[in-house]
């Protein structure tokens, strides 16, 4: 049994190492790509954040801001700085932040392309379509791919040669348990990064959703006021720095490119795909022809849904958070029935 974990684990090293040899300067520069749109998307998430706190400690005076700054902390500047200068070094040539566990997954999505044409590569690249825009889709698709690839080649080799080695020493309790929990573990985290990407696309869903009655009802305020659909669109768009809106601005200036309206509201729904915007670009789009009123009638009655689904799904928030609530409660009641009962126990036993 120990020399069957000690082959296993000797040929998943060879095999990773075989492959990191045969890693070439395209998949350097693919992955080098992929760091620099992981860094874009994280600069604008951090200035996001940043955006969220100062809003804030607006409401906040005096002490109160001073004690609120200190809660949420400083700003991001000096690690936006720092994904800069990392990005512009990448860009420059200087591969030194690339991480190398990662280039054997690039040698093999280069040398088998059947792994691209996969159900998983396919779920990966319509989320980080989602998440990404068509433009950086391909590429962090392909980095979270060669992570998948590339990490449990090597996590179980490392996991199997340590519990081996430990099993040999005469700790066969614990060597097996190393192995165990280690590859398990392995496992566990390697699918942890495929599921964070899908539950970085359900929270956007969610925080989409969340605005859309927002931005529906500044729409068909706008539009019912007089103003044409694309200039409503875009003094909508620019009015906050959110998930929707932020797409709202890509749509923007797709139309202000001469992109056609058709292509425009499709690209749109592709990056926010949630009913409400589904319905919101059908609407627009059927009634192009139709001339603002009844544009405006639609978008209205748009709002007036979107608001009761919005009191609909607070309503389930509330429940599911009082559920949630229901075992620290009754943990609480358990101590204190604890506490009450020790003594009293503790009295009859002396008597």
């Amino acid at each position: 049994m120990l020399i069957v974990i000690m082959i296993i684990a000797t040929l998943l090293t060879v095999a990773w190492l075989m492959l990191l040899g045969r890693v070439t300067r395209e998949d350097w520069i693919a992955a080098a790509y992929g760091k620099v749109f992981g860094n874009i998307a994280a600069i604008d998430r951090l200035r996001r954040e940043d955006v969220a706190k100062r809003k804030k400690l607006s409401g906040y005076k005096g002490i109160a801001a001073l004690g609120m700054a200190m809660l949420l902390g400083g700003g991001s500047e000096k690690r936006i700085e720092k994904l800069k200068r990392e990005s512009i070094s990448l860009q420059q040539g200087d591969l030194g932040s690339v991480n190398v566990l990662d280039m054997p997954g690039y040698v093999l999505l280069r040398e088998f392309e059947a792994i691209g044409k996969g159900g998983v590569h396919k779920t990966i690249m319509s989320k980080s379509y989602e998440l990404y825009g068509k433009k950086h889709a391909g590429y962090k698709a392909n980095h979270l791919l060669a992570k998948l690839l590339s990490y449990p080649m090597i996590g179980l080799a490392a996991t199997l040669m340590l519990g081996a080695l430990i099993t040999g020493t005469g700790n066969a309790t614990i060597g097996m348990a190393v192995l165990g929990i280690g590859c398990a573990l392995v496992l566990v985290l390697v699918y942890a990064m495929y599921d964070e990407l899908g539950d970085k696309v359900r929270k956007r869903r969610y925080a989409i959703s969340k605005q859309f009655p927002n931005v529906v009802s500044k729409l068909a305020l706008l539009v019912t006021s007089g103003m044409v659909m694309d200039r409503a669109w875009k003094e909508t768009a620019y009015s906050q720095n959110q998930e929707l809106y932020m797409e709202m601005r890509k749509t923007s200036e797709e139309l202000d490119n001469l992109v056609s309206p058709e292509a425009a509201f499709s690209n749109f729904l592709n990056r926010c795909n949630t009913k409400e915007t589904a319905k919101l670009a059908a609407a627009i789009m059927q009634n192009l022809s139709k001339g603002n009123m009844e544009i405006g009638r639609l978008l209205k009655d748009m709002a007036h849904e979107a608001w009761q689904e919005r009191r609909h799904t607070a309503k389930r928030d509330a429940e599911k958070a009082n559920s949630k609530l229901m075992v620290p409660t009754m943990l609480l009641l358990l101590a204190i029935l604890v506490m009450l009962m020790v003594p009293v126990a503790m009295n009859f036993t002396g008597i």
